[in-house]
Parts: structure tokens; sequence; C-alpha cells
């Protein structure tokens, strides 16, 4: 059988030194004997045959340990483990993972490798179909193997190849016989493609992606091209199929039945990812069917803006990295489809396949369920940065096939998914002439498509200015076309390929990010960093990360960055995701009684969503109906008047408001009816100011002092019990376990607040009792709060009032000395006995919310137990915050907040919290902690991006706030 000539390569430079048996790990070069890249294809009416499964498996420390005899055939295996394949032989008991960010794991001496260098043999003998048809060839393809290959099948040397998740086929049908093949597969974790993978992730040996056996009979598709445009001005998509085998392509819904290389220009539904119309079609040949899926659009830079069918998208994206907590990036089909119905319930729009094309399936599952795809070749050199860049392969020669190798395996594998509508050269790489000659070839090959590269600020080979967390001012001039730069740049539309990072407790700021998306029309979006935390299942820890598997380099828990957990679960950071990025806008005036309702999708109208309202009274819904909304077009406004109130008018002093929702109208590809797409509440009546608790006066007893519920240490003035409930340790507290964005990244611009927090004194707060002062209607209690070895202060004043049934305290805060940091957090902490457990609330939720994370709480009452109020983040950090609560009810008692506060609870302090380093390490005491914050220091993105905005800094300012403390009903 034979292949067309992929396009022409420039030759690698002969190796350096004597070639050996395992020359080939530290040649340059993409490797030997593959056949050119080609379009893959699910399925067609020619035979395949899985090679998926149990193998047998030998490691060796280094890549010349073992002899290939293994690979003759009647080798004797017997005695050897066994691994499954796909997966890594790393997390099947063999060796441990690596985890670092941009530091490689050996010395920089390119291209050479360790001569420590773990080695996997694999052997898997199968036998062929007994219906197996005796004539054609076969192909044998790999779709991902770490990091280089050298492949045997009955004891003939096959060949060798490196580039991990880009796929790779060989031509094996005169090799094979009805029983007993023997397939033989070498693979080294370290080889020269390693300095071509440094992609901040864990570093994973192993056959990771399917093996496949291809029957190609006679006349069988080799490679096509589906090219499907789609005209926005008179609705016609033109359908031209190039293929290397003549044949014809027919697409019964659409009546065309043409030759292959012949157009067809017929009027059509167009595909976009809010529209994912695909045609179902069949290019056959005289020997193979093989079913497409045709997606008709067209992609293009007009006018500054990328635009898909004559429209400016807006980008609400999410980078990707392949990641299961057990069996790393050997992904199951179920398991990409559950992510992907993940992104489109929670309003993501797009993603970009950092860095490196995804399993061919995944993108099968974009083009039927809807998301743009950046597709990123497998392709980063960060590690490189350390030396200034010196020696960089994608500036040196030499290392120019293997680039464009990478280029073609993605682009010829891809072209056919109408999901993808940029290309993407790589992540951080540096620049160079490798990157150029990238970027010419994917031009000649594919005009339909964009190419992008963060890494190129002056944009001389892409079609996009790309940045990576950008600080919100310099992206609002970027918008603003302020930036300055060449002037190629300023004509280019700008997108944020990684921000928000998405580490721990956060990300912050991203509803300021989303508004200025919104303000700049050159202003295309974003993708989050990133989609999941790679958290690997341990069960000493919960799950492991960077330093957990002894790593001589590791980056820790840099790897746990994602909107999801490693279980999967979605973290506050996705649900807030959700909120801010909703595809409707529904604003509101409770005054007016009505709601302007906007469509910012980019395609679709709003026929596919049904709106409900509500009405509360103190957080609960006494009134709910449907409203008429009419179905808008993108970009359309309509006000809507609200139904008359259900409460009659109001009054009283209750705090009322509306809540309206867009739900799903029916069922979906993507999501169930009734699935919530967007939210708003809107206000119409504050609650009235709570009723001072004054009249009764305290009373001195035998060391104790009573005022009302109330019962305090006389010496001390600490409080004891309240209405019976024992309270321990009430006191101001400005202290939080500092979460990722605090401790920060070394490389921002912006002060890491964690550190200098802990070498001001914040975690190690001393309280001085100045003065204990009865009086006839109060108890005062006077402190000074303040850090060992530092002259700055917190004065501190506590005023206990009651009118026999209520307590009310107010605090009273006055900074000392000169304040230059903000605060982690400003109010009261005490704890109560440990059978407290069920949680009410009046308040944002159901989840966590922080000053600039709380977009998506829903002010409502809520209800949970201690422990479900946790955030269960892999590194233990702050966490669990609820956002403006009126009151909240836990251990008997109830507390009231003027003004509304921030309400934590959990069985471990601040400080055990802060000292854990997993999960694990945090156990229930016999207290559960309760804090009462004022003030709450904001989230930001420093882990990786910007700090805290302004606006959302807690800073030392005097201050005074109340709570009300009484008895819980029963």
């Amino acid at each position: 059988m034979s292949f067309r000539t992929s396009p022409r390569l420039p030759a690698a430079p002969g190796p350096e030194e004597p070639l050996s048996a395992i020359h080939y790990v530290e040649d340059v070069s993409p490797g030997g004997a593959a056949l050119p890249p080609r379009a893959r294809y699910a399925s067609s009416d020619a035979r395949s045959l899985s090679l998926n499964g149990s193998w047998r498996f030998r490691l060796s420390p280094t890549a010349d340990a073992q002899d290939d005899s293994f690979a003759a055939e009647g080798y004797d295996a017997g005695d050897w483990d066994q691994v499954l394949v796909p997966g890594h032989w790393v997390l099947q008991g063999h060796g441990a993972p690596i985890y670092t960010n941009h530091r490689y794991p050996f010395p920089v001496d390119p291209p050479h490798v360790p001569t420590e260098n773990p080695t996997g043999d694999h052997l898997h003998t199968f036998d062929l179909p007994s219906d197996w048809p005796s004539d054609g060839g076969a192909v044998l393809r790999f779709d991902g193997v770490e990091s280089c290959a050298r492949v045997w099948l009955n004891g003939t040397d096959v060949g060798e190849f490196k580039g991990s998740r880009l796929p790779h086929e060989f031509a094996v049908g005169h090799l094979l016989k009805p029983e007993g093949n023997v397939l033989a597969v070498r693979v080294h974790q370290w080889s020269a493609g390693s300095y071509l993978e440094d992609q901040d992730q864990w570093w994973l040996p192993g056959v990771f992606r399917d093996v496949t056996l291809l029957h190609r009979p006679a006349g069988a598709v080799l490679d096509f091209f589906v090219h499907a445009s789609y005209d926005h001005a008179t609705g016609a998509g033109t359908l031209r199929v190039d293929s290397d085998v003549d044949g014809r392509v027919t697409v019964a819904a659409l009546g065309v039945d043409v030759a292959t290389g012949e157009s067809a220009t017929v009027p059509v539904q167009p595909w976009t990812a809010e529209t994912p119309r695909l045609y179902d079609g069949v290019l056959a040949t005289p020997g193979e069917r093989v079913p497409l899926r045709i997606g008709f659009r067209t992609v293009a830079l007009e006018d500054g803006l990328i635009r898909v069918n004559g429209r400016a998208v807006l980008f609400k994206g999410v980078n990707r990295h392949e990641w299961h907590p057990e069996r790393g990036r050997a992904l199951d089909l179920e398991t990409m489809r559950a992510d992907v119905l993940l992104m489109k319930r929670h309003n993501i729009n797009a993603v970009r396949t950092s860095h490196y094309p995804p399993h061919p399936a995944f993108l099968d599952l974009c083009d039927e369920l809807g998301l743009w795809v950046i597709d990123e070749c497998d392709l980063e050199t960060h590690g490189f940065a350390a030396q200034a860049w010196r020696g960089n392969p994608v500036d040196d020669d030499r290392w120019t096939p293997a680039l464009l190798d990478r280029a073609a395996r993605m682009v010829e594998r891809d072209k056919n998914h109408p999901s993808v509508v940029v290309w993407s050269l790589g992540n951080e790489a540096g620049t160079g002439r490798g990157l150029t000659a990238m970027a010419e070839w994917i031009r000649g090959r594919d005009r339909s498509r964009l190419i992008h590269y963060e890494g190129d600020h002056d944009c001389r080979d892409t079609d996009v200015y790309s940045r990576m967390y950008t600080v919100h001012d310099e992206v609002e001039r970027i918008g603003r076309g302020e930036d300055g730069g060449p002037r190629e740049r300023r004509g280019l539309p700008f997108v944020l390929c990684e921000y928000g990072h998405a580490m721990g407790n956060g990300p912050g700021g991203m509803a300021d990010y989303q508004r200025l998306f919104t303000s700049h029309e050159r202003l295309q979006g974003g993708f989050v960093w990133e989609w999941i935390d790679h958290g690997v299942k341990d069960e000493r820890y919960g799950f492991a990360y960077g330093g957990d598997f002894g790593e001589e380099l590791h980056d820790g828990n840099f790897v746990c960055d994602g909107l999801l957990f490693p279980d999967r679960t979605p973290s506050p950071g996705l649900v807030e995701y959700k909120k801010v990025i909703e595809p409707v806008r529904i604003d509101g005036r409770g005054a007016d009684g009505t709601v302007r309702i906007t469509n910012a999708q980019d395609f679709a109208d709003l026929s596919a969503l049904a709106f409900v309202w509500s009405f509360q009274v103190d957080g609960e819904t006494v009134g709910a109906g449907r409203l008429a909304v009419p179905a808008l077009a993108p970009g359309e406004s309509a006000v809507v008047q609200l139904p008359e109130r259900p409460d009659g008018g109001g009054g009283g002093g209750a705090e009322t408001g509306w809540t309206v929702r867009a739900l799903l109208a029916a069922d979906t590809a993507w999501g169930p009816k009734d699935h919530e797409v967007a939210w708003t509440q809107v206000p119409v009546a504050a609650r009235a100011p709570i009723a001072p608790a004054a009249g009764a006066g305290p009373v001195r007893g035998d060391g104790l002092i009573t005022l009302g519920p109330a019962v305090f240490d006389s010496r001390t003035g600490a409080v004891r019990s309240i209405g019976g409930v024992g309270v321990d340790g009430l006191r101001l507290d400005v202290w939080r376990a500092p979460t990722d964005n605090d401790d920060g990244a070394a490389w921002q611009a912006d002060p890491r607040l964690g550190p200098l927090w802990r070498k001001l004194g914040l975690h190690r707060m001393r309280h001085r009792l100045e003065a204990v002062e009865p009086a006839d209607d109060a108890l005062t209690v006077r402190t000074r709060v303040a850090p060992a070895a530092a002259d700055v202060a917190l004065r501190t004043a506590y005023r206990w009032t009651s009118d026999g049934t209520r307590l009310r305290l107010t605090v009273s805060v006055a900074p000392e000395g000169d304040w230059t940091l903000p605060l982690p957090r400003l109010g009261i902490r005490l704890g109560l006995a440990g059978t407290a457990d069920r949680v009410r609330w009046f308040g944002g939720g159901p989840g966590e919310g922080y000053p600039d994370t709380k977009s998506a709480s829903l002010v409502a009452r809520w209800e949970s137990t201690v422990d479900g109020l946790q955030t269960p983040y892999v590194r233990p950090q702050e966490n669990g915050a609820r956002a403006d609560v009126r009151w909240a009810e836990i251990g008997g008692l109830r507390v009231d907040g003027e003004p509304e506060f921030w309400f934590t609870a959990r069985r471990w302090t601040s400080e055990q919290l802060d000292a854990a380093g997993h999960l694990t390490d945090l156990s229930a005491g016999d207290t559960v902690w309760v804090n009462l914050d004022h003030g709450q220091q904001g989230i930001g993105s420093q882990s990786c991006g910007p700090g805290v905005l302004p606006r959302y800094q807690l800073r030392a300012a005097p201050a005074e706030f109340t709570f009300f403390f009484s008895q819980t009903p029963g």
C-alpha cells in the first residue's frame, strides 16, 4: 500500500556521534519509517482490531539495559508483569510520576538525556479475527506514546517515533499472520523529544492512547480533506472533499452526490458552537466507505476581529489538559463526554487544548455538542527560559524537521473537525525560525483557519494577539487600542489564552475581566487556566501532587490548578465562572417592576430557553411563575414586565426581592429540561434595622458576670456561654490560612501577601487585655491586638448589651501604626461545642464566596452540615466563607449581623488548616470554630496572574460592626 507524499520537510542533519542500537533516543529527528500523517476518522466499513488491553511489561533502569531479543517470536515473557494499555506504567506500580511546571527533570543538554532513562518493554500477542480479510494491507496505529518508542512486529523492526501526543502509523500488512502475532514496543521515558514536551504536567511514560490495527483494502481511503464553507450572506454552504483516492461524496440530507475534488453549493444550516449542526455524509472509494460528519462554517480575520460565519465570536473558554486521577492521560470516551457536558452546562463555549492535540474522540465530541477549539501543537520548551532561551530548539535548524512533523501530524489528523477554528503552534517555547517555518507550512496546507501562538507578541507569524495573565488595566488599554506595539499587531484581535489561574481558592476578579471583554470589541475573550486539578489518587493523601513521590525537582501543588477537583466535582471557581459568562444577561430594578433581558450569545436566539420568576420575603419564596420573553436574536434586548408582587405590597420591614432565571425549555444534547443557564436577583425592599438589644445590666457573681443570656469571666471579660451554649475563645481575628493566590507566584509584580503576612506576624497575633468595664447598661472589654516584633496594632473594644433574651456585641477597631498591608480578614472567631453540626443561614450560597468571587452567591435561606461547608481543595487553605449573611444558626445559637457578614464554620482552627499539606492532615476536634467576619480580603489570581484588585482589598481602617446572639428555637 502507499500513502500520498506528505509536505516536504527539511532533512534532519546526520548524527554527530557514532550510531548505537539506541541512537534514535537522542536523535533530533521525529523518527523513522512512520507513514505520512493523514486525517483520522472514527470508523469505516474496513475492519479494525483494537489492541488495547493487558500487555506484558518489563521495566529497565536505562535505555540499553536489555537487548532487543524480547521482540523475537517465541520469546518467553511469562515471568513479566502486566500493565493495561492505554496506560502509564508509573501509575500501575512501576516507578513513580514526576511533576514539574517548566523545569526539565534532567540536565539541559540537548539533545542528550540521562543514562538513567526508565525504559518499558511491552509485549502483546494477538490473533487476527477469523474473518479478517486476506487481501490488501494493514496499518498499525499508535495514538499516543510518551516519549519515544521503537516497534517490532513478529520479530521485524517496524520503526521508531517521537511526538508523544500525536498519531503514528506503520504499514504492517506483510508481517501479519493469522495467529500468534507478537507486537513488541520499547518505550523510553526520556528522549530528545522530551525537550519539546515541557508542558506543565506530570511526566508519565507509557502507551497511553489507543493501539489499533486497521485493514486497508485495495482502493481504501488514504487521506482526505473536507472543505465545508458557509456564506452568511446567502445561507449557502459549499462542500468539496479532496481525496488521495478518487471516490464520491454523498450527503443525503442535502441531496449532494459529487465526485471527490468537485464542489457542491447548497442551502445549509451552519455549524457554530451554539448551534452545532452536523450533516451525515459518506466518502466512498473503490475499497472503503467512510462516514463523514460535516459542519459548514467559515473562519476569517475581518476588520481586526475573529469572525465565524460573518459574526465576531467571544471565547468563554478553558484550557484543558487531559487528566484522570487514576489513569493519568489515558482517558476513556465516557470521561471525555462527561467533561464536555460539564463545560456546556457551565456556559463554557471554547477549549484550548493545552498544550497538545487531545485524544481525537474529544474533538468528535466538540463537533457534536458544540465547542470552539484552539487546537495546540505538541510543543513546549519552557525549561530553556532559565537559560535565557540559549539552545532553544525552536531557533535551531537541526530541530525544524521535528517541529514541522509535529505541526503536520496535528493539522492532518484534525483538519476535518468543524470545531477546530484556530491552530496553535504550541506554548511557551520562546521565539525562533522553527515557529515561523511551522506557521508557513500550516498556512500552505490550510487557509481556512487562523494561527495562534502566545509567545509571538509582535504577531509576525500569528493572526491573533495573545497574552496570558495580563492585568485588568492593561487588558483595558489593549481593548481601547492604547497598547502601542507593531502596526500589524494593533490591527489584530486580542485573546487571553490563559487567565484566571484556578489554583486552590479562586480565581478572583473574573467578573471584572468579563466586563472588559463585553465592553471592547477587540477583546475576544479568554481561556481560564485550567480545567481540572491533576491530583493523583493516593491512599496516603487522598490526592497527591508534586513532591509526594520523592521527586528530585518538583513544583508542588501547582499541578492542582483546575476548575474541577481531581474527581471531577465542580469547584466554586467553576460555579463562579458559569455565572460570570452567562449567555443571557438579566438586569432589573425593583422599583419599576421590570427586567431587561439581553441575549449575549453570538449566534442563537433565545427560543431554546424558558424564563421563570420567583419572589422572596426574607429569603423564603412566596410565589413563582413563568415569564414571557421574546425569542431575542443575538445582541437584542427587551424590557419585560414582572407580575404583581405576590406579597400584596409588602411592608413590615421584611427584605423582599425577585429572582429571575433562564432555563432550558426542553432536553438538549448537553443538558436536561429546566437546567439553569442564567439568573439574577432584583432587590425590592431592604431589611429593616435590627431592634436594639438593651435594657438589662451586668450582674456580678462568683468570678463571673451575667448579662442577659450570657456569662462572662469577670477578670478577663471573656464570654463563657450564651443561652447555655458553651463559647470559647471569642476574640478579634485577622488571620486566614493563606490561599495559593495569597502566597502568589514569585514572577508576579504584585506583592506576595501570604509571605508578607507571615513576616509581619499576622498568624501569631497577641491579645493584651487593657480593661474590663462593667456599667449599668453594658459590659465593655478593651484589648490591644498586635503581632510580636512589630509596632502596629488594632485597638479593639467589645461592647456587650442585652435586652434580657438577646445579646448584642458591637466591635470597634482602630488601627495603630503604619499598616501598609491589607488584612486577610477582620471579624471575630469563637469556638462552639463539638456537637454543633447543622447550619442554617440567610445569605449568599449555596457555596463559598469572597469579595471578588461571589457573583454566583444567591441570597436565600440555606442549610448544610459543618462538614458540608468545607471546600476540599487538594492543598488545604482558607475556604468555605458564605457571603452577605444576614443571620446564621449553628449549635443552638442564632447570630444576626449588622451589617451583613461573612460566615465560616469548621472543625479545626485556621492555624491547623494552615499547617495541613493534604486533606488527610486535618482531623476534627471537639470544637467547631466559627468566624463572623466584617471584612475579607479578596482572592485574586496571583498564583500565576494578577493580585487582588484595589476595590477588593481589605485595608486596615477604623471599623465598627455588630452581632446579635440569641438561642435558636427548640
